[in-house]
């Protein structure tokens, strides 16, 4: 049992040359910094790009992304390393309560900001359920097969995405296979501090490679630094207040459903990265989630939840500690009052951005077969098998149900299908392989 709410954080020697850095060390500070910036790298195309599908502010969802990770690191007394930023899961009902059309802002997230506030609190109550009577009632709902899957499916299911964003044109899906390259490049042949900044050196390494070739050479689309010069330094975020109606809170609540998998299977993702039973802090990690979204929903951001694509930064990089996400929230924080920087990221070329993309939704599908192989998921028993082969093509294929004025996105149906797949097959385990 811990000494401390919170743990000490002992300075980690050697921390470059490849050592683990657990959840309860740190680097030296300006190893910390740089690894924090690298997070909010990783997490930042996601954050923005969810925002933007469903006509939200991006430097808004920034901003409350950092103050959920802090509300989330308090909660579980800093022990659970986990970055939480704009959650994919709410997309489709989001733009199906609001109508939203696609372009520019969004003028109904009133509605959805009530939804995705009554979202939250169901996900806070059942943190408050795991907190009091355990976890053993997921775990049975929600196995390692089950989890495994929808954190894969996390991934596939985002994989289109990034793909589409540079098939614009040769020319993108070109400078978009450079910019795999130089993440690859860096990950492979970088030694020590380098190395694990993997995807900011190889994000930069892309940036430099497209605005010689493009604002010096003349090939592609140029680099507009202009938006820059324009953009103000600071300015405050633009906070929307929630419209409460029932039928948008009906249709977002069930979203629970999916965060629960997902966080279970993120911290059970961690636990087999560092070697640590995380499973007392699960449901304080639901209900900071919970909190998290609902305020996120009061201030006019989207719904959090913990990210993969942070998850799979640690899994390449090897440093779980949790002081990290706190850098990378400041960051996050600081940079929600800056118009300045969204004209900056704006000038990050998206053939850049969706190769990175690439990568990170790539670790992703990488990181729920991993919660497979760590937990010896048998799939000799037809059930597994089953259960896993389902999900994964329902997910990837985004598979989309409609029941009513209910509806469940790829990701919603994956995550459904599976824990009720599993449930209807339990009593029966396999007799072997299929054929």
């Amino acid at each position: 049992m811990a000494d401390s709410y919170f743990p000490r954080w002992r300075a980690q020697p050697n921390a470059a040359e490849g050592r683990i850095v657990g959840t309860d060390e740190r680097l030296a500070w300006p190893q910390m910094i740089a690894m924090g910036v690298q997070h909010v790298v990783a997490m930042f195309g996601s954050t923005v790009l969810a925002p933007l599908l469903m006509g939200f502010d991006p430097n808004l969802c920034i901003f409350m992304s950092g103050i959920g990770t802090l509300l989330f690191f308090i909660l579980v007394g800093g022990r659970v390393p986990s970055y939480l930023g704009s959650s994919f899961a709410f997309i489709g009902l989001v733009i199906a309560v609001t109508g939203y059309g696609g372009h520019g802002p969004n003028m109904n997230i009133p509605v959805a900001l009530g939804g995705i506030i009554a979202c939250g609190a169901v996900y806070a109550i059942i943190g408050l359920i795991v907190s009091a009577v355990g976890t053993k009632w997921i775990e049975t709902l929600m196995p390692p097969v089950v989890t495994g899957a929808i954190v894969c499916v996390i991934g596939l299911n985002l994989a289109p995405i990034a793909v589409h964003g540079v098939s614009g044109s040769n020319f993108d899906s070109w400078m978009a296979l450079v910019t795999v390259l130089c993440v690859g490049a860096v990950a492979v042949f970088a030694h020590g501090m380098l190395q694990r900044l993997l995807i900011l050196v190889g994000l930069l390494m892309a940036y430099v490679i497209y605005a010689i070739v493009t604002n010096g050479l003349g090939m592609g689309k140029p680099i507009d630094f202009a938006i820059v010069g324009n953009a103000a330094w600071f300015g405050m975020p633009h906070f929307t207040a929630p419209v409460f109606n029932m039928q948008a809170m009906a249709l977002l609540a069930p979203i629970a459903v999916i965060l629960v998998a997902e966080n279970l299977g993120h911290i059970k993702a961690v636990s087999a990265m560092t070697g640590q039973n995380l499973d007392r802090y699960v449901g304080r990690a639901f209900l900071g989630d919970g909190l998290a979204t609902m305020l996120s929903g009061f201030a006019g951001g989207t719904g959090v939840t913990t990210y993969a694509e942070n998850i799979g930064v640690m899994a390449v990089t090897k440093i779980y500690s949790t002081l990290v996400f706190v850098i990378a929230a400041l960051i996050a924080l600081v940079l929600g009052f800056s118009p300045k920087f969204g004209a900056v990221i704006q000038t990050i070329p998206g053939p850049v951005l969706g190769g990175v993309s690439i990568v990170v939704f790539g670790l992703i599908a990488v990181t729920g077969a991993r919660i497979w192989v760590v937990n010896k998921v048998d799939f000799s028993d037809n059930r597994n098998l089953i259960v896993a082969a389902v999900t994964l093509v329902l997910g990837a294929g985004d598979f989309s149900l409609k029941l009513g004025g209910f509806g469940l996105g790829g990701i919603g149906t994956a995550t459904f299908g599976a824990i009720v797949l599993y449930a209807l097959l339990r009593r029966r385990g396999g007799q072997g392989p299929v054929a």
